[in-house]
């Protein structure tokens, strides 16, 4: 069974909900959940914020966590996390934000650096991950460990 399955399957059978805030992945979670048959059911909204600006004013991020962290961190995939669950009350707010490549990555913060997030009401988990390969292979890599880290959640 695929990860989106598998996600798709657990949401629905405990009633739970998601909304997605994804930033280097464009959309490809969202995209994949979509790609399950009843996916209305369970996730709610799905936003791609793709600038410092969007995150900002459509997840709240403050711009001093921001400057202090940077948008690839864990402190602003936490805040995306949070902020997107709070938009609708889901029950699960998942949040990406990383680089991926082939440009953009620095010394301190390399190709393939991503954050991930879940956020319920009471606790939020971030993970740091350092994927390799491709731009497309990188955003892939980053959908899936966000699908694992839902599943987990609701297992």
């Amino acid at each position: 069974m695929r990860l989106e399955q598998k996600a798709a399957q657990l949401l629905a059978s405990k009633k739970k909900t998601v909304s997605l805030a994804e930033s280097c992945t464009g959309g490809l979670l969202s995209h994949r959940l979509t790609n399950v048959p009843g996916s209305s059911n369970y996730l709610k909204l799905a936003v791609v914020a793709y600038s410092n600006e969007a995150k900002e004013k459509t997840l709240k991020i403050s711009p001093p966590l921001m400057k202090k962290h940077g948008a690839v961190s864990g402190a602003v995939a936490t805040a995306m996390a949070k902020g997107v669950r709070e938009i609708l009350k889901t029950d699960f707010g998942v949040s990406i934000t990383g680089i991926a490549g082939p440009t953009g990555g620095t010394l301190q913060k390399p190709t393939g650096l991503t954050f991930i997030a879940v956020a319920t009401e009471l606790e939020t988990l971030c993970l740091e991950c350092r994927f390799q390969g491709t731009r497309a292979g990188i955003k892939s890599q980053a959908a899936n460990q966000a699908l694992r880290l839902l599943i987990e959640f609701l297992t």
